[in-house]
Parts: C-alpha cells; structure tokens; sequence
C-alpha cells in the first residue's frame, strides 16, 4: 500500500458535523431558558390548577397552561440573560451561559426572548383566556424591568420584591381554570412568596464572594451571616404562618402535610442561624435544597388533597357553606 493512501485524510463527515452544530445550537437557546427554573412552573402551576378545579380539570388545558408559562418564564430568563450578560461572565456559578461563551450572540438571545414572549401571550389568549395571557405578560415584564433591570443591583430587598415573578405560575393556573383570581391563588402566591427569600439567600450564602465581586447587593453579599440567616428564619415562619391559610380549602390531607413539612422547614432554619450564631461550621445549601423538597411537598399535597375531592375543613366544620 503506497503511502499516499496510508495517509490519505478521512473524508469529512458533513452531515454529522452539521446535525452536531444543530443540536449544541438548540442545547444553548434552551439553556438561556434556563429549564432548571421552569420546573417551579411545572411544580406550582399544576396544583394550583386542580385546586381551582376541585379536581382535574381537561387534560388540554392543563397542557396549553404548561406550555403557555413555560414559553413566559422562558422569555423573562432569556431576557434576564440579556440584561445580566456583564455581571454572569464575572459570576463563578454563570460563567457556562451561553451569552458569556458566545454561543449565542446577544441580538440572537433578545429576538428570542421576545419572540418567546409574544407566543407566549397569543398562545395563552388563543388556548385558555385573556386574564391568563395578560397575567404571563405582566409577570414577563414585572421579571425584566420591575428586578433584573431596577431592583437586582440598586437594593438588598431585591429579591423579597423581584420574586414575586416567580409566584405568578399559580395565579396564571387558577385564571386559566377560573377566568378569575380566587383567593386560594393569592395564599398560594404569598407562599412562594414568603419562601423565595429563604430559597435565594441560602444559596447566595454559597456564592457570597461572587455577588460581592460584581457588586449585586444581594443580601448575603451585603449584611452579616448572622443577620441574614435571622432574616431566614423570620420568612420561613411567615411562610409556614402563610401556608395554613389555606387549610380552609382544603382537607385534613393538606393541613397534615402543611403543618409537618413546615415544621421541619423552620426546625433547620433554626439550627442553621444558630450554627452560624456560634460560629459552627453551617450548611446553608442543606436548607438551600430543604427548600426544594419542602416547596414540592406541600404542592404535591394540593394536588392529591384537590384529586381525592374530600369536602375542605371550612365546609365539614360548617364555617362556609362553600368556597370560591
């Protein structure tokens, strides 16, 4: 065999390349979404929809719902990567954004930020109703202008405020059943609400050095660790306070789980603001993924509390006669 041939080079794969292209395209424009946040929708917004169904509203529904909000939140964290391009590159934890590594150019991730958000509202406005639709707009716009643009780096409450966004999914899943907001969606607001602060700071615990580096007054970057875990136990006992306003709706199902789930919650804020009192080693990201697992319980509560259909404690115990 002649050298040359031994030596040829291999034909290129032109197909292959071009399909892996696509795909690490498509990988980045759905990371800009950034999934890990959608799955709050997804946790949040299915409960609050059978609640407000007194079961299981149509399967349809439910999924024009999901991908209606999941194309909302995807539009306001695209649009927040935009916004947040300068300060990601200088983060540890945002560094493999794709703006940061230019894997999408930053005209690209706008258009698509935009594009998501006006699907999302004429999909929402064609599959469910108008109140919903403009609900997801507002929260769009509110996570965009109202805390990435205004609140995040001008104020430590950043977060207390800004996270109101992301107590919207349960408003959004109530007005698509209803084409109303009932006062069972706004106790459920109120306790994502009160739990984001807990959430956020126990993570931003863990990434003090990197807020302080590029000057977002995120608490933790701002205030002593003390301060902030005192911070930390005063919203969780008001988000466990919040939670059981809502066992009027619902039956013994949900109270149990409300009252034992949330007594675990701040049982561990305690200890971590007294390890940090006395100057043990702490473990915010223990609380940090505490919050997860806490926040998926108690809606997985709703749900099973809303499919099995028992009759809510403010009815068996004669202080309503209904409830809406």
């Amino acid at each position: 065999m002649s050298s040359a041939v031994r030596h040829a080079p291999a034909l290129p794969r032109t197909g292959t390349s071009r399909t892996g292209r696509w795909r690490r395209v498509l990988r980045s424009y759905f990371a800009l979404t950034k999934p890990r946040v959608i799955e709050l929708l997804l946790v949040t917004t299915i409960p609050a929809m059978l609640l407000a169904a007194r079961g299981v509203p149509s399967l349809w529904l439910i999924l024009a719902t999901l991908l209606g909000g999941s194309m909302a939140a995807g539009s306001a964290n695209a649009l927040n990567c935009v916004a947040d391009v300068d300060i990601d590159a200088e983060m540890q934890r945002t560094r493999a954004r794709p703006l940061v590594t230019h894997e999408v150019p930053l005209r690209h991730a706008l258009i698509f930020g935009i594009a998501l958000g006006v699907a999302a509202l004429g999909w929402l406005w064609a599959t469910t109703n108008a109140l919903s639709a403009l609900l997801a707009l507002a929260t769009i716009l509110f996570y965009v202008f109202g805390y990435t643009l205004l609140l995040k780096r001008r104020t430590a409450q950043n977060i207390i405020w800004g996270g109101a966004a992301g107590c919207m999914p349960v408003v959004i899943g109530w007005s698509a059943v209803t084409g109303t907001v009932g006062w069972p969606a706004l106790v459920m607001f109120g306790v994502i609400f009160f739990w984001t602060p807990p959430h956020t700071w126990a993570l931003a615990m863990k990434f003090r050095a990197d807020y302080q580096r590029v000057g977002v007054p995120m608490l933790p970057a701002v205030a002593s660790p003390a301060y902030v875990t005192r911070q930390i136990v005063v919203f969780s006992w008001l988000m466990v306070a919040w939670s059981l306003l809502l066992v009027p709706a619902t039956s013994w199902v949900y109270a149990a789980v409300a009252v034992l789930a949330g007594g675990w919650f701040v049982v561990m804020a305690h200890r971590l603001h007294a390890a940090v009192r006395c100057g043990a080693v702490a473990s915010p990201m223990r609380l940090f993924h505490l919050s997860n697992t806490y926040l998926a319980l108690v809606f997985v509560a709703i749900a099973v509390d809303s499919v099995l259909g028992w009759t809510p404690l403010a009815v068996a115990s004669g202080w309503a006669s209904g409830l809406s």
